[in-house]
């Protein structure tokens, strides 16, 4: 499909509307913005690395607007000199429990992408979509059943939300959010810093699966690139504000309705539609 004006115009603005749903919510950029580009005519390989530049760029402007504004706190500095010493085998590990989420997201987050990006993936497309589907509607679902339960926090599921999820992000430039928002905060975070380290996080994830695409030799579409990229960049700060703003309450129950019906018109669209 040609780029013309106010083609770009149209994308731009799309990719401002979904970064803005993402940052705000944690997830709905991919899983948004690529069936939409799809309508509009581009091609899967057109759209997959332009959408992970995307959300490249908007990540990490949202997830620096999400430190300034407080919903998390990316303190990378070095611990202590007795815990530097007592974890110096294992090298740089941040101070703060968002940085140290988000350092964790983004390294297991990478192998998984590059997994994805990789390695010949056998698995049936019916499997690949039945199977994210099922997931992003369970943790919705869990997310609204026990929206009132302190979970207790745990690095294991941590660890393996980001792994699968990234793995998804880098087969189909989306499903990355829904996993991990969701499963930040079935696994004891916060509502606020769940969204803002995955924001973070998935700029990271994003990085190593689009050089993955240049690395394989894949022909970048730049222009499309460029157009989703600034959209996503002016989309942080008001995402970022409005996670300010909005009451940790009703941002969970918004956070579980709309992974539920992700996990939902994912089903619906592998078996109905």
């Amino acid at each position: 499909m040609e780029l013309t004006f106010i083609v770009i115009i149209g994308i731009a603005v799309t990719s401002f509307l979904c970064e803005y749903m993402d940052a705000s919510l944690g997830m709905g950029y991919g899983t948004t913005l690529t069936p939409l580009l799809l309508l509009a005519g581009f091609s899967p390989l057109q759209i997959v690395p332009a959408v992970l530049i995307g959300q490249m760029a908007g990540g990490i402007v949202g997830g620096i607007c999400h430190h300034k504004f407080g919903n998390i706190k990316l303190d990378f500095r070095r611990d202590e000199e007795l815990i530097k010493r007592k974890l110096r085998g294992l090298g740089y590990i941040p101070t703060s429990p968002d940085s140290k989420v988000v350092f964790f997201l983004a390294i297991f987050g990478i192998l998984g992408s590059l997994v994805a990006v990789f390695v010949a993936v056998n698995i049936p497309n019916l499997v690949l979509k039945t199977y994210i589907g099922v997931m992003v509607l369970a943790i919705g679902l869990m997310i609204l059943f026990r929206r009132n339960h302190e979970f207790t926090f745990s690095w294991i599921r941590l660890i393996v939300i980001g792994l699968i999820s990234s793995f998804n992000k880098g087969i189909s430039g989306g499903g990355y959010g829904p996993l991990v928002t969701g499963g930040q905060i079935i696994s004891g975070r916060d509502v606020r810093g769940s969204v803002g380290s995955t924001t973070m996080a998935e700029a990271f994830v994003c990085i190593v699966a689009f050089l993955g695409y240049l690395i394989v030799g894949e022909n970048i579409y730049w222009k499309l690139a460029a157009t989703t990229s600034i959209g996503s960049i002016l989309a942080g700060p008001f995402a970022s504000l409005t996670v300010k703003k909005m009451q940790t309450k009703r941002l969970k129950l918004i956070i579980g309705i709309l992974t539920t019906i992700l996990g939902t018109l994912t089903l619906a669209k592998t078996y109905v539609f």
